[in-house]
């Protein structure tokens, strides 16, 4: 169908193993009347793999999933619907039918010093589509002018003295299998397969974007076999990615839910003195206790001042009787991420000139929600004006900005008091599917944070003396849903100015008592 049948030599021993187990399990099958998945499912009871299946992590993985709350079906769906999508895309813009080859490489490991790696997160965009949570993989989509599809994986081989050391790998005998692809080869392969292709079918259109790509090995092969005449398919990858099907709107609830208890429960354990450092720490510790993988992104733990720099990370200061916190924090559920912003006085007790400007962009934030899919937010840049009308306005009603100024001024004025995009997607990545416009109509099953902030820093001379210094944000994370209706994922997490009171004082009094 593709040109390429047969095309790895097979005096190289690291193939022979490959032939010999498939010839092993079609004999079996001839002879005995055993199929070739029971003779896989019997091999591979004491098989070891790359990642987490069925077999080995029934506490993870359910029957037919290949990563968690996610099936082997979705997945082979999702590679189905990107390669028509990428062919009807190439028929209306370049217009004449062709053969495309799709190479999407996997992350590698990152490393904090010799030999002590980084905790590993693969490349969204080939998790996607593939499944494999191995690094240093491939995954290799075609699609002829017949709409024939086929899917390889390329990945590392078994190796037993690397798996000593780093662990098991899945390798090229249980790939095809646990990946749900036609065929799988060894990574060290790939550019015979590209050539041979190539050969096979020389008015292909080669789809791979090295800028995306961790593996510098797998971008000189492709740029030596197709002169660097390549394009792009991110952009369409992360179309699909945009709108979530339901097994992942399931995860993204999980990851939220973790997320806001975890937040609560750090809300619930503060108090005056308390250093920056000791909240990351309780929010690290109450997102992974309660399953989360692993905080998605640095946390923005920021008392006093410290919160009118928007993405302070130092987490280093202590947190004083009187002042306001702000932690931005979001953590990662089996490849699903949160992102929330709450803001709280670390004492249990708002200042006056505290709550004017809490309840402000707290007023704010809900009148957002309520627009979202409506007039002024049909799209997330629309969100962002009317959240810098809102902004203007409500702080001309407390006198922090005049009031004669005209519509654009006004929200220009705003802007200053909050310098920052109202929203973007949230979903495999806390900014999730980056080449997405934020000037597209939203749709169910996308999901975008919402996030208003007010900051006044400690030199803005032309406020009262009460309100500088201050930053604050209040984030919630936002399914869409059909029928104009908004699912907010994170709700159970506190926001509102008696319950945050409540939470805190019940700590801080324990502690003075």
């Amino acid at each position: 169908m593709f040109g390429v049948p047969n095309i790895f030599p097979i005096n190289r021993t690291k193939h022979c193993s490959l032939l010999v187990n498939k010839f092993f399990r079609w004999t079996n099958y001839k002879t005995n009347n055993v199929s070739p998945d029971a003779t896989h499912n019997r091999a591979c009871h004491h098989a070891t793999f790359g990642q987490p299946v069925h077999s080995t992590h029934p506490h993870l993985i359910g029957p037919g999933e290949v990563l968690t709350g996610i099936s082997l079906k979705e997945v082979k769906r999702r590679r189905q619907t990107f390669l028509h999508a990428l062919r009807d895309y190439a028929a209306r813009q370049i217009g004449a039918a062709t053969n495309h080859i799709v190479i999407i490489p996997s992350a590698n490991k990152k490393y904090m010093s010799h030999k002590i790696p980084y905790v590993f997160r693969q490349n969204t965009d080939f998790l996607y589509l593939s499944g494999c949570q191995e690094p240093d993989s491939v995954l290799v989509l075609e699609v002829d002018t017949n709409n024939n599809c086929k899917n390889t994986i390329f990945v590392r081989p078994k190796d037993k003295t690397a798996e000593m050391w780093d662990g098991p790998r899945t390798g090229v005998q249980f790939a095809q299998d646990v990946f749900g692809v036609e065929e799988s080869y060894d990574i060290n392969c790939l550019k015979d397969y590209l050539t041979k292709y190539g050969f096979a079918n020389p008015n292909s259109i080669y789809w791979y974007d090295e800028r995306a790509s961790d593996l510098t090995d797998v971008s000189k092969m492709v740029r030596d076999v197709t002169n660097n005449q390549t394009k792009s398919p991110i952009e369409l990858i992360q179309s699909l990615r945009l709108i979530k099907s339901e097994s992942e709107c399931v995860l993204m609830r999980k990851t939220c839910e973790i997320a806001s208890k975890a937040i609560n429960t750090t809300l619930e354990n503060s108090f005056p003195g308390i250093s920056e450092h000791e909240i990351y720490a309780n929010v690290d510790y109450y997102t992974r206790i309660n399953g989360a993988n692993f905080l998605a992104y640095p946390p923005v733990v920021a008392g006093g001042s410290n919160a009118t720099i928007i993405h302070y990370i130092n987490n280093n200061q202590i947190v004083k009787g009187g002042e306001l916190i702000l932690m931005d924090a979001g953590c990662e559920y089996h490849g699903y991420t949160s992102d929330i912003t709450r803001t709280w006085p670390v004492d249990g007790k708002f200042s006056d000139a505290h709550r004017v400007l809490y309840e402000v962009l707290l007023q704010v934030q809900q009148e957002l929600l309520d627009c979202l899919q409506c007039q002024g937010g049909e799209t997330l840049d629309q969100l962002f004006d009317t959240m810098c009308s809102k902004i203007g306005k409500y702080l001309q009603e407390i006198k922090l900005i005049p009031a004669s100024l005209s519509a654009l001024e006004l929200s220009r004025a705003a802007y200053k008091f909050c310098p920052h995009h109202v929203s973007h997607y949230l979903g495999m990545d806390v900014h999730d599917t980056p080449l997405i416009s934020r000037n597209i109509r939203l749709c169910p099953g996308m999901v975008c944070t919402v996030e208003p902030g007010i900051y006044i820093p400690t030199h803005k001379l032309d406020v009262p003396r009460e309100f500088r210094g201050v930053g604050l944000r209040i984030e919630d994370d936002v399914l869409i849903k059909p029928g104009k209706e908004i699912e907010i994922l994170t709700k159970e997490c506190v926001k509102d100015t008696t319950l945050i009171e409540d939470l805190v004082s019940c700590k801080t009094r324990g502690s003075l008592s």
